[in-house]
């Protein structure tokens, strides 16, 4: 049977280096697949103490020295899915199509129907999933402007919104709500993972920054309207085709995986009205192939 083993990031990268060497030294794996390719995973790799080694070959930060095989990427291939799925390849194993999904148990949409019906949420209503917050600072595009398109969603388009986010963003969410005059449903923290998913695919379209919610509602089959700045859509972004990406095109900058930025042009040079638009043309996109209903 498959374990998966949890172990913490820096600050504490020495203590996880020498529990993870303690665990995989009692029970070693023949393959070490480096799909993160950084030194950081490089050294993880290390710490086991038998097996084959294999990362790619334009892997950054020294990561192709840790690695017995290195696998070439094609020109060609520019997403990281895509990229990832190279190693397919490499097992002997068939890539087939990237076709992820997500699944949800009935406790779970029954945990999040009764959670939407407390918030008055009616059958036919059209709910907006949004997740305003993300890892990087640099990705962030401002409480009061999430604020003014919730409230434009809401008391302009009819459609009902619901704020979601992990525990540590219920702060954060708290403060973009406090700014509307409209009243959004709020589920920051109040529910599990699986729960998450299942209000995705309660969702008729999802609209948030670059982060692992976005990669969640696409893998979940919900339309994503994603903002990006110091990221590249083109390797990072929704997989699939029926999203919107919204940019500030035309700055140098952008994609330049800044974690820290003093003007963040990219990402304040987005319009509210320009992430209003792409949501309601996925709505809209959702309704006709609903045959006019409402999602």
């Amino acid at each position: 049977a498959g374990r998966l083993a949890y172990f913490r990031a820096l600050p504490a990268l020495t203590q996880t280096l020498c529990r993870l060497r303690r665990w995989l030294q009692r029970e070693p794996y023949d393959l070490v697949l480096d799909l993160h390719a950084s030194f950081r995973s490089g050294l993880l790799g290390l710490t086991n103490p038998g097996g084959t080694r294999v990362g790619f070959a334009d892997a950054k930060e020294l990561n192709p020295l840790f690695q017995h095989r290195r696998i070439e990427v094609p020109d060609s291939v520019v997403h990281a899915v895509d990229k990832n799925m190279l190693f397919c390849n490499h097992l002997c194993c068939p890539p087939g199509k990237s076709d992820f999904q997500l699944y949800s148990s009935e406790q779970d949409r029954d945990r999040v129907a009764a959670f939407l019906q407390g918030h008055r949420l009616r059958d036919d209503d059209v709910l907006v999933y949004v997740n305003p917050a993300a890892r990087w600072r640099t990705k962030f595009w401002g409480g009061g402007r999430w604020a003014e398109l919730a409230d434009r969603l809401i008391g302009e388009a009819g459609l009902r919104v619901v704020f979601a986010g992990s525990a540590q963003d219920r702060d954060y969410i708290a403060g973009v709500s406090e700014r509307m005059s409209r009243t959004p449903i709020v589920a920051a923290g109040e529910l599990s993972l699986t729960e998450t998913v299942a209000l995705l695919q309660r969702s008729a379209v999802y609209a948030g920054l670059d982060s692992g919610p976005m990669h969640m509602a696409a893998m979940a089959g919900v339309p994503v309207v994603a903002l990006f700045g110091p990221t590249n859509p083109e390797r990072v972004g929704p997989y699939g085709v029926e999203h919107r990406l919204v940019r500030n095109e035309g700055l140098v900058c952008l994609g330049c995986r800044k974690r820290h930025c003093g003007v963040p042009r990219c990402m304040e040079g987005i319009e509210v009205d320009q992430v209003y638009r792409a949501v309601l043309s996925l709505v809209d996109l959702r309704r006709s192939a609903a045959g006019g209903g409402k999602g």
